[in-house]
């Protein structure tokens, strides 16, 4: 058998498969279905500090070879996750990563705080998420706005720090090397990209929100391209997402670079995707003589 092993930020995973933030919720709800903890992680759904009702209106739609979400990151927030969700993720047997979100500067600092002393492994910082004190824009945008928010973080947290950057940035390169000044331990990417569907019977955009979120195959070609270009440019681990459905598509983002990787989408289409992948990832090394994802990454 390959060795599937990967150390993301000093912890050992059993595999690079980590089901992504939004798409698993808690890990529980999976459970019900295969054994969750032969997963490499599981990366939490994101949670803001004050509890989020999310979006009105439609919240999923398909699209050729994707799928577009306008959820608004409905959850229980901090102080409800550690009181009614972290007793249960805490046990499970695999990394546990804590997605966390926000509207603004304090929200982040002051759920990081709360969440430190916590028992789970890493923490996941989302900047894709809207900054009241810039007027709307996403700490994702601007490589010197995310600096300040990496900067606070970085001070209100002892636990290795994940940032989850996004593909609308103006220059992910340089968003992952600020990332990486301020003292983060490794990079996630790409989150959704923004994008617009509309009803043409009804004359109006699908979502409320006019604009939603795109994922699924149909983004993988400029992830991988923006994990090679990422992974070329810093030191700290990059965890590869974005259309990821098969071993394969697995073996590529490894190749790019990436330590690790996501995967969101394909847990809507194949809701045991995740231990599919691990079996068909294992056959694939073996067959090929690859004994471990060392020989492979990087090398284009």
């Amino acid at each position: 058998m390959a060795d599937l092993k990967v150390n993301l930020c000093g912890i050992e995973l059993k595999n690079p498969i980590i089901m992504a933030s939004g798409t698993f919720g808690f890990g529980r709800e999976y459970g019900e279905i295969y054994d969750v903890n032969s997963l490499g992680g599981i990366s939490s759904k994101g949670l803001t500090f004050e509890k989020r009702d999310g979006n009105n209106g439609l919240r999923v739609y398909e699209t050729p070879s994707g799928m577009m979400n306008s959820v608004g990151l409905e959850n229980p927030g901090v102080k409800g996750f550690i009181k009614n969700e972290l007793p249960s993720f805490s046990k499970l047997d695999t990394c546990r990563i804590v997605n966390l979100g926000g509207g603004c500067e304090d929200d982040y600092v002051e759920g990081a705080r709360l969440l430190n002393d916590k028992d789970f492994d890493i923490v996941e910082l989302n900047i894709s998420c809207p900054n009241v004190k810039h007027g709307g824009m996403a700490f994702g945008i601007k490589s010197e706005v995310a600096r300040e928010v990496v900067r606070a973080v970085r001070k209100a947290t002892s636990k290795p720090l994940i940032v989850k950057l996004s593909p609308n940035a103006e220059d992910i390169v340089e968003m992952a090397k600020v990332c990486e000044e301020e003292g983060a331990d490794g990079v996630s990417l790409v989150n959704t990209f923004k994008a617009l569907a509309i009803d043409v019977d009804n004359r109006r955009p699908v979502f409320e929100n006019i604009t939603a979120g795109l994922s699924g195959p149909a983004i993988k070609p400029i992830a991988l391209r923006m994990v090679y270009e990422v992974s070329k440019a810093v030191k700290i681990p990059v965890i590869g997402m974005g259309g990821i459905m098969s071993a394969r598509d697995v073996i590529e983002f490894i190749m790019a670079g990436a330590t690790c990787v996501q995967i969101g989408t394909a847990n809507f289409v194949n809701p045991t995707i995740g231990r599919e992948i691990i079996d068909e990832l294992n056959n694939y090394m073996d067959s090929r003589g690859i004994k471990s994802l060392d020989e492979i990454r990087g090398i284009i």
